[in-house]
Parts: C-alpha cells; structure tokens; sequence
C-alpha cells in the first residue's frame, strides 16, 4: 500500500473521525458515531482505498 493521504487531508480525517465518533458520547448518543473510526483508521495508516479507483492522490510525494 502506497501513501495516497496528505497531511491536510490526514488532519481533516482526524477532525472529522472525532467529530464522529463523539455523536456516540454526546449528543444524540447513536451509535451511527462509530462510522468515526474509518476516518482516523485511514488517517493513521495513511492510505484510503476509496482513493485508488479514482485515482485521487493528496500526498505530496515527489514524481519522478
């Protein structure tokens, strides 16, 4: 698996994960929050597969 997220898109994750994820803990409590978890685990690993059939890359590695 080769790097396709960010820094700016890997914080964005992060935000939105938490966001998310506290809909579990406050708010109206569902557990709808847990989708939380596929933003911060693609933020942590640094690759989203969602990216790949698009060919969508926020990485800013070097070509060539």
């Amino acid at each position: 698996m080769k790097a396709n997220v960010g820094t700016i898109d890997r914080v964005l994750r992060v935000i939105a994960g938490l966001v998310l994820l506290s809909l579990v803990f406050i708010g109206p409590k569902t557990m709808w929050g847990l989708i939380g978890l596929v933003p911060l685990g693609t933020a942590a690993i640094g690759f989203c597969p969602a990216y790949l059939p698009f060919g969508l890359n926020t990485c800013g590695t070097k070509k060539g």
